[in-house]
């Protein structure tokens, strides 16, 4: 009588697949099985491709065990121990598991472990094999590391949208190429995010209504594609090889439970640190100041990402208690008559702490603040000499020091170079040196790497014709200053957010003094100087009375501080030499 069996073969990457080799496990395996009396029926043929042995979630594999528990089989035909696993510890959990259900394991290509000697070798074949799958992964991970570090692309793999892969030949190395039709679009993209303002969700809807197509042409612009563009350092001419590292998932998304098993692969790639990168030179589609500025936004934007926000405000996501660091949040309080809401310390709040609250700051009225720091913010962009000492110190610095020309310059040199060696080769053709055949073989590839050198020299070239009109601000500042004077009432919130967010960094919130950290340098005299307080004018017209309720608290509580010369926070002002690089537009 024929024994149940179920036959169970493996294959851990794609090349294997394209050979056929699991196909021919199975083949071997059923052969083996009609020779030996073994019943095996079709749907007990068990194949996992391109799955890694060095897991034991496999979906096939589950399968057999499942059977072997609910002892439907008698035998497991597997070709070899490292199909099984190739983790020794694996190999025995398996073993004396399908023992412990009466089920015994025959492998095509070891013994059959009936004897202590067989087994000894089938553990000595498990060990073997778990440590030349280390070996092989530790040998090309030094190996990939020690060809990044002398700048080789091939370590890098397939090119990013906007490039060529141009594979290793006997004459040249493997280098990227500029597309110059997706070189565009990766400009047009960066442009659109730090220039034209646009979001990473506006900027993929602008390419699906274009029909801009993808590197596939068969598929639609989303926003991580866009955002991983965004932040790629290859398009500054910088890629880098060692960016991400695979380790255990760390929880299971809906997506993941949705799907009918689990994922083959339980691992994820996360970032590493930054000086952990190696760079290698590839030719640039944008300058080093743009990509500077995509990241820059790139954080902003994470910053003040509204999130759950209901209803925005002015000063949301760049206020900060000055007492204990945490953020302020708006929140609300219901009188008699209305409805009054306070930006709040997060750290005041005791129930979001183990021991209680962790700071003593006191709630503060969100009308009062926020048109107390937008009259401020006018205030300042309204002075002309302040916006416009700052446009000249920056012009003065991209004139001084400008990264561009250097490395147009060392373009320009390997340009000459590669015209002067494609010249010695026609010479040394023509006086018979080399045959007509050894000039077709090296020609072309000289060709194609001039032809990616004059390509970035033109992306530099355009790079500084953006950074020269954008340092021409002078011309449109006048126009800007008076569209805000006549709209500075009427903007919204979020309209006056843009701007607030153009030239402020944050704002600290202590007990008594209220300090605006302003990303241009303030050099102010009189009363309201760098650094000096200044009282505040009470909102909707007059000075600061006792009855000013900027804080939350008992009318004796504010007729106290009002006694004590502190009826309300005072204003300084602080000033940095940060200043963002961004184009004031008039709203």
């Amino acid at each position: 009588m024929n024994k149940p069996a179920a036959i169970y073969a493996r294959v851990s990457s794609d090349r294997q697949k394209e050979n056929q080799t699991i196909a021919s496990q199975t083949a071997a395996l059923k052969q083996y099985a009609e020779t030996h009396g073994y019943l095996v029926p079709a749907e007990w043929v068990f194949e996992d491709d391109g799955y890694s042995g060095a897991s034991l979630i496999r979906p096939g594999l589950e399968t057999m065990r499942d059977l072997a528990a609910q002892g439907q089989i008698e035998a497991a035909l597997v070709y070899a121990p490292d199909r099984l696993s190739r983790k020794y510890a694996y190999q025995v959990l398996l073993a004396e598991e399908f023992a412990r259900c009466g089920v015994s394991i025959v492998f095509l290509k070891s013994p059959r472990g009936e004897t202590p000697e067989d087994q000894l070798l089938v553990q000595f074949q498990g060990m073997i094999a778990e440590y030349e799958r280390a070996q092989i992964a530790e040998r090309t991970r030094r190996g990939k590391r020690h060809k990044a570090q002398q700048g080789v692309v091939n370590v890098l793999g397939a090119a990013p949208y906007g490039y060529r892969y141009v594979k290793k030949n006997d004459n040249a190395e493997a280098y990227y190429e500029v597309n110059e039709t997706e070189a565009e679009i990766i400009r047009m993209m960066f442009h659109a995010y730090t220039q034209q303002g646009l979001s990473i969700s506006a900027i993929a809807r602008l390419l699906n209504e274009r029909r801009i197509p993808t590197r596939t042409g068969n598929a639609r612009w989303e926003r991580p594609t866009i955002w991983g563009i965004l932040r790629n350092p290859a398009y500054q001419g910088k890629a880098c090889f060692g960016k991400t590292e695979l380790r255990p998932r760390q929880r299971i998304t809906r997506r993941l439970r949705q799907r009918d098993r689990l994922p083959s692969r339980n691992g994820v790639s996360h970032e590493r640190p930054r000086q952990d990168w190696i760079e290698i030179p590839v030719p640039a589609l944008v300058s080093e100041d743009t990509f500077k500025l995509a990241q820059e936004q790139l954080q902003r934007n994470k910053h003040h990402s509204p999130r759950r926000t209901i209803e925005p405000t002015l000063l949301q996501g760049i206020l900060v208690c000055q007492q204990c660091g945490y953020a302020l949040y708006r929140t609300s309080a219901e009188t008699s008559k209305r409805k009054l809401y306070y930006y709040r310390c997060l750290g005041s709040d005791a129930y979001r702490h183990l021991k209680g609250a962790v700071c003593r700051n006191r709630p503060i009225r969100q009308d009062y603040l926020d048109e107390l720091v937008w009259t401020e913010i006018i205030r300042l962009l309204d002075d002309p000499a302040l916006i416009q000492g700052e446009i000249t110190r920056r012009m003065e610095v991209a004139r001084n020091a400008d990264p561009l020309k250097q490395r147009e310059q060392a373009l320009q040199y390997q340009h000459r170079r590669l015209h002067n060696h494609i010249e010695r080769l026609v010479t040394a053709y023509q006086e018979e040196l080399i045959t007509l055949a050894e000039l077709r073989q090296r020609l072309p590839n000289l060709r194609k790497q001039q032809l990616a050198i004059e390509s970035e020299i033109r992306s530099l070239e355009m790079a500084s014709e953006d950074q020269s009109r954008y340092l021409r601000l002078a011309e449109t500042l006048s126009e800007f200053r008076g569209k805000l004077r006549a709209r500075a009432e009427t903007l919204d919130a979020v309209e006056r957010q843009k701007i607030l967010r153009l030239v402020v960094q944050e704002i600290l919130v202590g007990s008594d003094t209220i300090r605006i950290r302003h990303a241009i340098p303030i050099v102010d005299s009189g009363p309201t100087g760098h650094d000096t307080p200044a009282a505040p004018t009470r909102p909707g017209g007059g000075s600061g009375s006792g009855s000013y309720l900027l804080r939350m608290g008992s009318p004796k509580e504010a007729s106290r501080h009002f006694l004590n010369g502190r009826s309300h926070p005072s204003l300084s002002k602080e000033g940095t030499s940060a200043f963002p690089s961004v184009v004031f537009n008039a709203p």
